[in-house]
C-alpha cells in the first residue's frame, strides 16, 4: 500500500478541510494525523508571543492509497485543497 506523507502548514481548520476531502476519495485506506512534540518546541523564546507570530501550525499527515495511480491522485488533491484554504503543503518520504 503506497503511503503519501506530507506537512500542512496552516490552521486547524485547513488540517480539518484537507482530511475531509481525502476521506472521500474511493481507494484511500487510511488518514492519520501525526504527533510530533518537537513541533511545539520553539528554539528562540525570545519572541514568543510577539505580535508577529503567526496562527500557522505545521500537522503531520499520513495517508495510505490502495495503488499507485490513487497516490498520485491523493497528492493531486491534497495540493488543490491545500491551495483552497491558502495551507502550505510539503510532501516528505518520512516525518
Amino acid at each position: 500500500m503506497p503511503m503519501i506523507r506530507f506537512r500542512l502548514i496552516g490552521s486547524r481548520a485547513d488540517a480539518d478541510t484537507l482530511i475531509i476531502g481525502l476521506h472521500g476519495i474511493d481507494g484511500v485506506e487510511h488518514i492519520e494525523e501525526i504527533d510530533d512534540p518537537a513541533l511545539g518546541i520553539r528554539d528562540d523564546s525570545s519572541s514568543l508571543g510577539s505580535a508577529g507570530d503567526s496562527d500557522a501550525h505545521a500537522y503531520l499527515i499520513e495517508v495510505g492509497a490502495a495503488s499507485d495511480s490513487l497516490a498520485d491522485d491523493v497528492r493531486m488533491n491534497a495540493e488543490i485543497l491545500a491551495s483552497e484554504c491558502s495551507a502550505g503543503i510539503e510532501f516528505v518520504d518520512d516525518f
